[in-house]
């Protein structure tokens, strides 16, 4: 799932009309309003700010807004690049001081996606992906055996612990989990103990494992 992990800041202009995308990620319907009106009250001089948002895992919550532009020349075309994007829990404003050249209808519509796909290129995009924490407690002439399985399956290691036994916290990716069961086990000859833990949500930035928290359904 491609979320905002930090957003930013684009601008392009079209026949002297300022165009401002700011990108920001969002949890909730409330907290995209909130982001919106707060852009409204900081370019309180602008022509127009318009609006789009897409929330939840399956993008089942979309808004846009004209915001006072012909019908389907500026929310519309916004939403339509979060869409294309595949992203979730995000929204964008895009600011537009009139330069006073007329765009027309086309012109309008290029303007503004170009104006989020600036703003896109100006934020950090990670893929979160569903998994679940995994403990791994095995003696040492099993560890270098898991060590490679865990590299070959490109699983995430949190933390090793060296004492008697080796203790390895790790976050398999949901798809992973039968086959890394299988795998361990076999190669260890079942010396090695598999303790699942909780559901969580992960990416890797900077080389480094980020967990989010689980949000529940309602």
């Amino acid at each position: 799932m491609k979320i905002v992990y930090q957003g930013g800041e684009g601008e392009i202009t079209e026949k002297k009309s300022r165009f401002i995308a700011t990108v920001r990620p969002v949890e909730s319907e409330e907290e995209a309003a909130a982001f919106i009106a707060e852009m409204k009250k900081k370019y309180w001089d602008a022509r127009h700010n318009c609006s789009a948002f897409v929330i939840g895992d399956r993008q089942e919550l979309t808004r846009c807004s004209d915001d006072g532009e012909p019908a389907q020349t500026a929310g519309r075309p916004m939403l339509d690049v979060l869409l294309r994007e595949e992203l979730h829990n995000t929204a964008v404003v895009v600011t537009r001081y009139f330069g006073g050249t007329l765009l027309g209808t086309g012109g309008l519509v290029r303007a503004y996606q170009k104006s989020v796909q600036e703003g896109l290129a100006h934020c950090r995009i990670i893929d979160k992906r569903p998994g679940r924490e995994l403990t791994i407690q095995t003696d040492y002439n099993g560890l270098g055996k898991i060590q490679y399985i865990l590299a070959q399956q490109e699983i995430p290691v949190l933390q090793t612990d060296y004492t008697e036994t080796v203790k390895i916290s790790v976050v398999a990716p949901e798809e992973s989990e039968k086959r890394l069961t299988e795998e361990i086990t076999e190669k260890t000859g079942g010396n090695a103990e598999l303790v699942w833990g909780d559901e969580v949500d992960f990416a890797m930035i900077d080389q480094e494992i980020q967990i989010f928290e689980k949000i529940e359904e309602i």
